[in-house]
């Protein structure tokens, strides 16, 4: 209900407009903002760089991606050979890694990352520029109204003739070449300001990459480690077993041994004194 309200409204606004226009000589205008930015050399250049960049963060994350998968298969396939322990300390390195690439995908795509930000910063120098000329063609050409086509603005017909997009184009460029050694310096220092930015935040990343990855560095050789001992010990235990084993069995035998030539003296002294009693007789 609260669509169809505003779509009549639109729908008067539009006649009215139109109504007026003709009686008293109202003069509407408008841009097209997406068709102004395809047509900016340096914005077109620039999204090209960071469409390549983005396409460079991306390989990164599926190589990642492809390095837990492999993980997990090789988990798999080994568990039945592994211990408990072992198969614990696996899973946890695993989900320390897919955390890791999972927090990095956010930094870069997400919807504070750095390929939003970047964006925005490629396109407010552009808006700004706009904004501006929009304002002097309102004036000079003595519009009434100039909206924007590509905003959240119910336009429900355009007609071309009221389309001024091409005419910014032309004052964008005409601005800039009237004032092109001071703008190409102002670019450049922007071009360097985002430099700056993009270094500092990639530094940033950089740092708080490394910083991830030597903790779970750290904490890999760290469960390595322990281990390690734990099964330095259990060998330790596993041969003092077997040595306090060869042991009693040597004490055993020796101690059968001893039974054995007992009874076997025995015997014999049973036999020389059956054999003196005999010769007695």
């Amino acid at each position: 209900m609260k669509t169809q309200t505003f779509f009549f409204i639109g729908l008067m606004f539009v006649a009215m407009s139109t109504v007026a226009q003709r009686a008293v000589g109202v003069r509407i205008g408008y841009v097209d903002m997406e068709y102004i930015l395809e047509n900016v050399e340096e914005y077109r250049d620039a999204t090209e760089q960071l469409n390549t960049k983005a396409d460079k963060w991306k390989q990164e994350i599926e190589l990642k991606l492809g390095k837990v998968e492999q993980m997990k298969k090789d988990l798999a396939a080994e568990r039945v050979l592994l211990t408990d322990e072992l198969i614990a300390e696996r899973e946890e390195e695993i989900q320390i890694l897919q955390t890791e690439v999972l927090d990095y995908q956010q930094d870069r795509f997400g919807p504070q990352g750095d390929l939003v930000l970047q964006k925005r910063l490629l396109v407010q120098p552009i808006q700004d520029q706009v904004f501006v000329e929009v304002q002097k063609i309102g004036k000079n050409k003595r519009y009434d109204f100039i909206f924007d086509k590509s905003a959240d603005v119910v336009m429900l017909y355009s007609e071309k003739r009221h389309d001024i997009s091409d005419l910014v184009l032309r004052e964008i460029a005409r601005t800039r070449k009237v004032s092109k050694s001071k703008k190409a310096e102002k670019e450049k220092n922007r071009l360097k300001e985002f430099q700056a930015e993009e270094a500092e935040a990639n530094k940033e990343i950089s740092e708080a990459l490394k910083a991830r990855q030597s903790k779970a560095q750290t904490t890999k050789e760290e469960r390595a480690k322990a281990a390690e001992e734990r099964r330095a010990e259990q060998l330790k235990l596993r041969e003092e077993r077997k040595k306090a084993y060869e042991e009693r069995r040597k004490k055993l035998l020796e101690e059968r041994e001893a039974k054995r030539k007992a009874k076997q003296e025995e015997r014999l002294k049973e036999q020389e004194k059956v054999k003196d009693s005999t010769s007695q007789s």
